[in-house]
């Protein structure tokens, strides 16, 4: 199963982030939160790089990041994991993480559907 990695600036929000899309989007997504950096607000490559090995069962991981420091610190986690197919979604990422969360429910899934599917939240629209 394509695993997910909620990549956050704050540790509460990736883990309640991940929480929400595995009770909304299928019990069975393997998803795991990697946010804050030495117990306050951040980034870490390391511990995004945990969270990727963490994940990956051998199909891939997913990875839904916040805003801007996260997507180059998860840039490089992605090098640094090591035997992990990994890439990022340019998703919402409480959206997105739903809506990846369902997608590797499927047989069918793959990379690139999850991917494809954190993506497609990003035409959502709240009110009309």
């Amino acid at each position: 199963m394509i695993g997910l990695v909620v990549v956050s600036h704050s540790a509460k929000a990736a883990e309640g982030i991940a929480d929400v899309a595995a009770q909304m989007g299928g019990g069975n997504a393997r998803i795991v939160p990697a946010g804050g950096e030495d117990g306050g607000i951040g980034t870490s490559p390391d511990t995004i790089r945990e969270a990727i090995e963490e994940a990956d069962d051998g199909d891939g991981v997913v990875v839904l990041v916040d805003l801007g420091s996260a997507v180059m610190n998860t840039e490089l986690a992605i090098e640094m994991a090591t035997d992990v197919n990994a890439a990022i979604a340019d998703a919402p990422i409480l959206e997105g993480t739903l809506n990846a969360a369902v997608e590797t429910t499927s047989k069918k899934a793959t990379l690139q559907s999850v991917v494809e599917r954190a993506e497609e939240a990003r035409e959502y629209r709240k009110l009309n």
